[in-house]
């Protein structure tokens, strides 16, 4: 979401905590009116809660507690019947017929039915709402056209037609773009529905009643919601926090009990505590170089700055948390079409990412730089590193900046708060950039066809149209064999061009109290507090 996309603290993928309105020693508090409050930490201000604008994985979490799609996800990422009761599956596997629930409704009260999907679906494709995530529907039939081949038979059927098919598609209706929208609200607030508590009308768990910026968001359950019994807290409190000093003193003093952020120099006094949790997670952390802004317009010298990197230095010394090196894009964890082998294990590393190859990389490093016109760094001008704020991302920073120095370059950094960091990478105003990408769903291609050309998350501005071509094959294609042959073959194109620099693949970390129950953290980075509760 990944931009997380995504667009996630270095190590520290970690979900809120729980602190209360009241002022019990313990953490499990009470508002005045008597409510349970679960204040929790999973970012600071979002840059949309919109389900079809959104690709950050703070947003995401914050989306799948007020929104529910069809399918949702179990705590192992399995997808399980949400909003749909049940679907039937086509013997071709291309038609898939969903049964809603009966009595669904929206948090204002109002009825729910197959054609808030149709409606949702269609806007998330449409030019004009410029989604990031619209190339996930082109699984389905009649994107192309810009009108998708999905039907509300009645008020709780949807029939869905897929161009081929799709293994991760109820996966897909678990992700937060395919959530339902109200027509009615979106349509009279325009951009401002999700912005303000009285137009942020959902059908998940549960609703957003206040939003005090750069402070918290207030989620109360909904009483509309189908499955409302099994909910756990009166109210989920999320704490917009980016600083890791203020979140784990608050973690430490019972105010929080569950932090998404970790200042890198307390993770070894942590590691042997209860309350330290890291999880393995489907996703790489990365340089983004903008391919279409001198020097970075010149594979040679992407190459160049990608070989120049210590990833093991990094992971070691930086990350502190079972960061692996990444030798590609694609992270470990992903099947290949033999499903006893990974995509990783078939598709090998594009360079030797440990410390036995870094002399061997920094040397053809600089060869490719004296080949682009560079010699031992001559010539090329003062270029900018930027990161969003946080201390991990700065002690990368500035790692990387020494480790380009090696080239004889002079690399500049500098930080922006997340939601204007995002619009800026997003809108290409810089030249490299700090980047990540959890999966969206289990299959490679939620790592590869984020690259087409014009795609909202392609970041790098790159286009290749051998590159296209790949991924409109794979996407079009119900032979697993003949789909992961394309999608390694897409991988050697994007390190034929050195279009992006992996540096490790993630992990999540996190720090939950032990008071706490049924919170969890999927493998795609996403927090659900919706069932939790806290014990003494």
């Amino acid at each position: 979401m990944k931009k997380l996309s995504f667009l996630l603290a270095l190590m520290m993928l970690v979900a809120g905590v729980l602190v209360g309105c009241g002022g019990s020693s313990n953490g499990d508090e009470t508002g005045g009116d008597g409510k349970v409050v679960l204040p929790v930490h999973v970012g600071p201000n979002p840059d949309t809660i919109d389900p079809a604008l959104n690709s950050a994985v703070d947003g995401a979490t914050l989306i799948i507690h007020a929104f529910e799609g069809l399918y949702t996800l179990d705590p192992n990422g399995v997808p399980i019947p949400g909003q749909a009761e049940s679907v039937d599956i086509s013997e071709d596997e291309l038609t898939y017929t969903f049964h809603l629930r009966d009595g669904l409704k929206w948090s204002d009260g109002s009825d729910l039915t197959a054609e808030d999907f149709v409606y949702a679906w269609n806007r998330a494709i449409d030019p004009e709402t410029a989604a990031d995530y619209a190339y996930m529907f082109e699984s389905i039939k009649g994107y192309d056209e810009g009108k998708l081949d999905v039907t509300a038979v009645d008020e709780k059927t949807l029939v869905v037609n897929l161009v081929a098919v799709t293994p991760y598609f109820l996966e897909l209706t678990a992700f937060p773009t395919f959530s339902p929208v109200q027509k009615a609200t979106v349509e009279a607030n325009g951009e401002q529905w999700a912005l303000k508590p009285e137009h942020y009308i959902g059908n998940g768990p549960y609703k957003l009643v206040e939003w005090v910026p750069s402070s918290h968001m207030l989620y109360e359950k909904n009483e509309h919601y189908w499955n409302y019994d099994a909910l756990g807290p009166d109210q989920i409190k999320f704490m917009l926090m980016d600083d890791a000093n203020a979140i784990v003193t608050a973690f430490e003093t019972g105010a929080i009990y569950f932090a998404d952020d970790l200042p890198n120099e307390d993770i070894d006094s942590w590691r042997e505590r209860d309350e330290f949790h890291i999880e393995g997670q489907l996703g790489t952390y990365y340089v983004s170089f903008n391919t279409q802004k001198a020097p970075f317009d010149n594979p040679k010298v992407r190459e160049a700055f990608s070989l120049a990197i210590d990833r093991e230095f990094i992971c070691k010394e930086i990350g502190k948390a079972g960061q692996q090196p990444a030798g590609a894009f694609v992270p470990t964890g992903l099947s290949d079409a033999d499903p006893t082998k990974e995509f990783r294990e078939v598709g090998g590393d594009y360079y030797d990412p440990t410390a036995a190859g870094y002399e061997a990389n920094l040397a053809r490093a600089k060869e490719l730089m004296k080949e682009a016109g560079y010699e031992n760094g001559e010539g090329f001008p003062t270029v900018e590193y930027l990161y969003n704020t946080s201390d991990a991302h700065k002690l990368i920073a500035e790692a990387l900046q020494d480790m380009w120095g090696k080239l004889g370059v002079e690399v500049t950094i500098a930080s922006q708060e997340w939601a204007t960091f995002l619009n800026t990478r997003k809108n290409g105003d810089y030249q490299i950039a700090r980047n990540g990408w959890l999966g969206d769903y289990n299959d490679p291609i939620s790592f590869l066809d984020m690259w087409i050309t014009g795609s909202g998350n392609n970041d790098a501005h790159w286009s290749n149209p051998e590159y296209d071509k790949l991924i409109a094959e794979v996407k079009a294609s119900s032979d697993p064999v003949e789909r992961f042959e394309k999608m390694h073959k897409a991988e050697d194109i994007i390190f034929a061009e050195s279009m992006l620099a992996p540096i490790y693949y993630y992990v999540d970390l996190y720090l939950m109290s032990t008071k706490l129950q049924n919170a969890y953290s999927s493998p795609l980075g996403y927090k659900y507090f919706m069932y939790a509760s806290v014990t003494e």
